[in-house]
């Protein structure tokens, strides 16, 4: 999820709670986003399972703002050490 800021643009994931990136495009903020996503997931001991762009927008578990910018982001395999 993105959203416009006052003077940048901030994202937070739905899937993965906590993970948060800010920007002062949208293209930067999805570039760090996905960086933050990568070195967030590579934290966890356990990788939730996305539950789709379809389920965050219909669910209506979340409240978008008519600004709004939704975006699947593909992140890297991760590769835990044996």
């Amino acid at each position: 999820m993105i959203e416009k800021a006052t003077s940048n643009y901030s994202a937070y994931s739905l899937d993965v709670p906590g993970c948060a990136g800010t920007g002062a495009t949208v293209e930067e903020t999805l570039q760090l986003m996905k960086e933050a996503l990568e070195f967030h997931l590579e934290a966890l001991d356990e990788i939730p399972q996305p539950k789709g762009l379809d389920y965050h927008i219909n669910s209506g578990e979340w409240e978008f703002e008519k600004d709004s910018l939704i975006a699947q982001i593909e992140v890297e395999p991760i590769r835990k050490a044996a």
